[in-house]
């Protein structure tokens, strides 16, 4: 069996820059909650509840949001409105929420991920496949993870870029997170250095840095939290999310001239693909599952 990744699947740029004035147009989207994604996101937090940091977090809005519990109100730790005390810090917000959440930071989790793997013996290969047709003969069964390469490799055009520019800030006195209600803009403390975001730009498919836009990102962040504007080191970082109107979680049978090739597809998660990884990972496993069932049978009724 060959799981297919790819490097580009969020492809990124990091860039280093300064920035101390505002001034770009903000696109937003809506993504609705759905209870396919609380049922992934719920053994994704398990498993990040073993050894991940918990910051506190607190998310505010400007107008008080249509529902009072949000769909993963449980799912993280001690949610609760937030009291007058603390929204006095944020004077321009009506209200807000509380709570403690998880943080991982991708590229240390992928690299340890990658190194449990190797551990049990499973090889990796890094190569460009234009067609999954190319790995017919070699491989069994197919897991397409390539994410934004999707739109590419299997014609999948329901399946669009979501551009994101971020920055990376040093600006260790920062310990909590804090969102802003639309989504757009927040504050995400990592091991070594702050998130600030944000951008989501559909079908934009750039991959270079906007100057307005990191003087946007950076004065709106510095106005939920003043002291950033003593952040030092900033980089600038841009990415695409491989964003679906749903997660293509497939079992596929291709045919070619009466040749078979089993595909389990597994791509298309957005901005929430390590909310929800092991969820999808696992349905994933049980897809791949039964095309081993499916193989076995069709061996066991060929030796027939």
């Amino acid at each position: 069996m060959l799981q297919l990744g790819c490097s580009s699947l969020t492809p990124t740029q990091t860039h280093r820059s300064t920035c101390r004035s505002s001034g770009s147009k903000r696109p937003s989207l809506t993504f609705l909650p759905s209870a396919t994604q609380l049922r992934h996101q719920r053994p994704a937090f398990t498993w990040f509840l073993a050894f991940s940091m918990c910051p506190f977090r607190w998310q505010v809005f400007k107008n008080t949001p249509r529902e009072e519990l949000p769909f993963w109100s449980d799912v993280v730790l001690g949610f609760r409105p937030m009291s007058k005390a603390e929204l006095q810090k944020f004077p321009q917000h009506q209200s807000g929420q509380a709570f403690t959440t998880l943080k991982c930071d991708c590229l240390p989790y992928l690299s340890w991920l990658e190194k449990r793997l190797k551990a049990t013996g499973v090889q990796m290969y890094t190569r460009k496949v234009a067609d999954l047709w190319e790995l017919h003969g070699k491989y069994d069964i197919i897991v397409n993870c390539v994410g934004i390469g999707a739109h590419q490799l299997v014609g999948d055009k329901k399946l669009l870029p979501v551009r994101g520019q971020v920055l990376k800030v040093h600006a260790p006195w920062v310990k909590n997170f804090i969102r802003d209600g639309d989504g757009l803009t927040y504050i995400y403390p990592g091991i070594h250095r702050i998130t600030l975001g944000g951008t989501r730009e559909k079908e934009n498919w750039s991959l270079s840095p906007d100057p307005g836009t990191t003087k946007d990102i950076f004065d709106r962040c510095c106005s939920l939290e003043p002291s950033l504007w003593g952040a030092q080191d900033i980089q600038v970082k841009v990415g695409l999310r491989p964003s679906r109107h749903c997660v293509r979680l497939q079992r596929e049978v291709l045919n070619q001239g009466g040749v078979k090739l089993l595909v389990v597809h597994n791509y298309g998660h957005g901005a929430g693909g390590f909310s929800v990884h092991r969820g999808t990972a696992k349905e994933a496993a049980c897809l791949v599952g039964e095309c081993i069932a499916a193989l076995q049978g069709s061996s066991s009724r060929a030796k027939l």
